[in-house]
């Protein structure tokens, strides 16, 4: 699902003018912050049995259950023995995936190891080899009017695992085009010893939430709905009505819609024999108060395991999330507030409605009506140090909605959580809004201490935490960047804050007491103008200083919104990022922008740029240009949908073509 970056970016990148409005920074003249709630603790417990668990969920989804159904279909119907060994280290070093964390490896659309260049684009899998720059593997994955089927990749040694986060695909090759098991994300499994071949696949009843990778193990994670069929309304049936016949339908649903299925295949994937098989009861646990609208589940897959499908029992919570951050030995999963739907610039909620009490599938009175949800983000976090299925450790909840995973960290025992409150609040004035940081004790997620009254009358645009520091973007006309002394945990403070115009979407480590901003250079009314990136000094946290700025007008990058799409080698301060220009509201190039980082200054190296690939038939765009860039020994490689170059890293000179046919 990853919409957390990667779809709200994407509207954000749309929309080339900023939200007009007052700036609002942090002050010593400014009022002391609102005082805020850390007193939640959520508990986590399991369920004893199948009847226990079917009572709790049926009571609390007829609670939240509206005239229109659930949650989502709500919001927009109204509003609109092992794998293979272990390669040998290649000669020449070589970039990784941009992660959050080091050593936990998120999905992307390439990865390299040295020696070779793995691809996933327009439903396809290449191997590309490093030193002879020729594709020497190639598997088709989806059929091929399935072109535009989104996907990305986990490696490791000798095998990969493709994850298609969207429902609805159909594996090449399949019989019929016959869709094989529930209707929803697959993860593929591909062995790369060879010529690729597909060794089976899984497809689970839900959406794709995220996924994290720490050695060969994989954890998935999934959001589903129970599956409710709800009754057909009756003509000129009033809201009231179909309310209380959609509650009968949910109290007379069994316990197998509400636990996840998920279908696994061997072979070739191509619908081959397998198995369906559901989460077991036991493996279920709800926190206090839930809604029994939506489920969690934590598939573990072990890429170097004879049968990586099954090496470990999935687990559910009866919950929500959107945001997954990983660390070696922890996985966090948060849930922001229930009842939003997206815009190009911020999120509003919708409130819940007031229900009646309902006793049974025949009556629709006797379940307790729910109290208003405060604007509060749940956190979850599972202990994944040992191989196996993850283990539920505690979860906590602290005030406002998070931007994305890089609004979480874990350090020296404590969580921090960036956070804006107010901004998104169904009807509210954006005045009202304000972002904090939030310590929480990692091994209770109990609160430790918070700073707050951060960027009032703003939203938090992105958020970096270094060791004991911390650096907040918040954002409405003009960009004040707060640095945070976060090394006592109990008492968090803002130690200097700089303003100027435009905002950074991504922050970057650069070394020791610098950070490169990746955003939008903007007006004093706050219109975005183009794509700005930024060097910042914060060696002296009480006086962050911009050093150099670098602006090209009129464009967008993605690396605004998903931070896989930035580069930066640091043995030479190359730095690099996808780039669209536009003029009259239509693209009018795409390319790599190369810049070279100094201690003091960005200076511009150039541009690389792709043929531009031929047009295909369908509703999705024809390409969207370059969208990754890697390093390997003296060579840049791009991607994109046409293919792979290879370029001089140090003076973009073409060195090799690579054309996906």
């Amino acid at each position: 699902m990853r919409t957390s970056i990667r779809t709200a970016g994407v509207l954000a990148a749309l929309l080339v003018t900023g939200a007009a409005g007052c700036a609002g920074g942090r002050t010593a003249q400014d009022s002391p912050p609102s005082p805020v709630d850390l007193t939640g603790k959520v508990r986590l417990v399991s369920y004893t049995d199948c009847a226990e668990m079917t009572e709790g969920l049926r009571r609390a989804a007829a609670r939240n259950v509206t005239p229109w159904g659930f949650g989502d279909a709500m919001l927009f119907a109204a509003r609109e023995d092992a794998g293979g060994a272990k390669r040998a280290a290649p000669e020449q070093p070589f970039s990784t995936t941009n992660t959050h964390e080091a050593g936990v490896d998120e999905p992307d659309l390439v990865k390299t190891d040295g020696d070779r260049v793995i691809t996933v684009t327009g439903g396809v899998l290449r191997v590309a080899d490093a030193r002879t720059r020729r594709v020497t593997g190639t598997l088709r994955l989806v059929a091929r009017d399935q072109w535009w089927a989104e996907a990305d990749l986990l490696v490791d040694g000798d095998r990969a695992l493709v994850l298609f986060q969207g429902g609805g695909i159909i594996p090449f090759g399949a019989m019929a085009k016959t869709r094989v098991g529930p209707d929803g994300p697959r993860y593929v499994l591909v062995d790369l010893s060879g010529e690729p071949r597909v060794l089976g696949a899984m497809t689970v009843h839900g959406q794709h939430v995220d996924a994290r990778q720490s050695g060969s193990t994989v954890r998935l994670v999934v959001r589903s709905q129970p599956d409710v069929t709800f009754p057909t309304p009756k003509e000129g049936a009033s809201e009231g009505e179909m309310l209380a016949a959609n509650r009968r339908a949910v109290l007379a649903t069994p316990a197998d819609a509400w636990l996840p299925s998920y279908a696994i295949e061997s072979g070739d994937g191509a619908g081959g024999a397998g198995r369906t098989e559901r989460v077991e009861c036991d493996q279920v646990s709800h926190p206090d108060s839930f809604t029994g609208t939506s489920m969690l589940t934590v598939h573990t897959i072990d890429l170097a395991a004879a049968a990586p499908f099954g090496s470990a029992s999935p687990i559910a919570v009866a919950a929500d999330g959107d945001t997954v951050y990983g660390t070696a030995g922890s996985l966090y999963v948060t849930s922001n507030p229930r009842w939003w739907t997206a815009r190009p610039i911020d999120v509003v909620p919708v409130p819940e409605s007031s229900v009646p009490e309902s006793s049974g599938p025949e009556s629709s009175e006797a379940v307790p009506a729910p109290t208003p949800t405060p604007e509060r983000t749940e956190v979850h976090r599972f202990d994944v140090s040992g191989p196996g299925a993850p283990r539920y450790v505690t979860s906590g909840s602290v005030p406002g909605r998070l931007l994305n995973q890089y609004s979480l960290s874990e350090y020296d025992g404590h969580l921090r959580v960036a956070t804006t409150s107010g901004a998104e609040v169904f009807g509210a004035s954006p005045s009202t809004s304000e972002s904090g940081v939030y310590v929480l004790d990692a091994g209770t997620l109990t609160p430790t201490g918070s700073v707050t009254g951060l960027g009032k009358g703003e939203r938090i645009y992105s958020v970096r935490f270094t060791g004991g520091l911390g650096y907040v973007v918040t954002f409405r006309q003009t960009d004040p960047l707060y640095a945070l002394d976060l090394r006592d945990p109990a008492a968090p403070k803002v130690t200097g804050e700089l303003k100027i115009t435009g905002f950074s979407a991504y922050l970057h480590p650069a070394g020791e007491g610098r950070l490169i901003g990746i955003g939008q250079e903007a007006s004093e009314a706050g219109r975005a103008l183009g794509t700005q990136i930024s060097l910042f000094d914060v060696v002296d946290p009480a006086a962050p200083a911009v050093l150099s700025r670098f602006h090209w007008k009129d464009s967008g990058s993605e690396a605004e919104w998903d931070p896989h799409a930035f580069l930066y080698w640091p043995a030479t301060g190359l730095a690099v990022l996808p780039l669209q220009s536009w003029a009259g509201g239509e693209v009018t190039e795409s390319a790599a922008l190369a810049l070279r980082v100094g201690d003091r200054e960005i200076t511009r190296l150039g541009v690389v740029t792709h043929p531009k690939p031929a047009a295909k038939k369908g509703f999705a765009p024809d390409s969207q240009g370059i969208r990754r860039s890697l390093v390997i020994g003296g060579d840049l490689w791009t991607l994109s949908g046409a293919g792979l170059k290879v370029s001089d890293a140090a003076t973009l000179a073409d060195r090799a073509w690579i054309p996906f046919a």
